[in-house]
């Protein structure tokens, strides 16, 4: 796998997410620290001469987690949502739990190692001074959620892609588009049948959704003929044979567009449903085309549990 916190010199480099959409996404981590049962006793009576232990370590952690970027240095600056620490004192452990949450465009798992790091540390510089055994260990990362390494597993799509462009069709330009599109969902675990080219014709557009439908294909992406120019069609040929339109596809794609660049609020993009069919239109840039990855991979491969009736997760 490539490390994508190196540059293609090989020199340390931060990971640009400025493509990533924001959304939920948290991360829970533990460890523990040991010590000598007189410690735990003195501990839970507040008997020790710094004070109440447990309170300053679970404000130590909080506090830690919400600084993380400025200890580690390739760590991205998140605002986040919620963060918390939990002690289990033991005869001769405390087991230390940290959750922690954010809506970026990152994921959390460093801010919550962290925050059980620096609550463990609190809790051996108060304790130091009537014990000199204690020890720091197994500090992991138990679980994360969000982004695209979740919702890993799962269903996936017989899935096709359609490009319309007169330009690409007639050999004066190449397909990039149509070709990021099959990179990325076979990235993702689909089974990408074809990428097929062909001019802005409404007749032809309808003819290969019919012969892709017929066949069973799951998932249709078409890219290009969504603009305002007189051969953008793809729209007006797709909207009638949509038997549900999918706007909250839509307006996700929109939203994240327009966030990005004033422009495509000139877009028609669409995406419904042809029989049993999934069709999404987007614009047939590159940079479109990578947007709409960001946005549709993994959420999209829910909707085919739905279709099959299998309900939400």
């Amino acid at each position: 796998m490539d490390f994508t916190h190196l540059d293609n010199s090989g020199n340390i480099a931060m990971v640009d997410v400025s493509g990533k959409p924001g959304t939920l996404r948290t991360a829970r981590a533990s460890g523990y620290i040991l010590m000598q049962p007189e410690t735990i006793e003195l501990l839970t009576r507040d008997a020790l001469p710094k004070g109440n232990v447990l309170t300053t370590a679970k404000l130590a952690g909080i506090m830690a987690a919400k600084n993380t970027a400025h200890l580690i240095p390739l760590c991205h600056q998140l605002n986040l949502s919620w963060a918390d620490i939990v002690f289990d004192v033991q005869k001769e452990r405390i087991a230390i739990v940290a959750t922690v949450k954010t809506k970026e465009s990152t994921g959390v798992e460093m801010e919550a190692l962290t925050a059980v790091s620096v609550a463990a540390l609190t809790i051996y510089d108060m304790c130091k001074a009537v014990d000199k055994t204690m020890e720091i260990g197994s500090i992991t990362l138990e679980n994360k959620t969000g982004g695209k390494s979740h919702e890993s597993d799962g269903y996936r799509p017989k899935t096709s892609i359609l490009v319309l462009s007169d330009s690409v069709s007639s050999g004066r330009a190449v397909d990039r588009s149509g070709q990021l599109l099959r990179e990325g969902f076979e990235a993702s675990g689909c089974l990408v049948g074809e990428v097929r080219v062909i001019a802005d014709n409404q007749e032809e557009i309808i003819s290969v959704i019919d012969e892709w439908t017929g066949k069973g294909v799951e998932l249709i992406i078409t890219t290009g003929g969504t603009g305002l120019g007189p051969r953008d069609v793809t729209v007006d040929a797709l909207l009638p044979k949509f038997s549900r339109k999918l706007t909250g596809i839509e307006q996700a794609l929109f939203n994240w567009g327009q966030g990005k660049i004033k422009t495509a609020m000139l877009s028609r993009l669409a995406a419904g449903m042809v029989g049993s069919s999934m069709v999404i239109c987007l614009p047939g840039s590159s940079g479109a085309v990578s947007d709409a990855l960001e946005v549709l991979v993994p959420a999209i491969f829910h909707a085919f549990a739905m279709i099959k009736g299998e309900g939400h997760s």
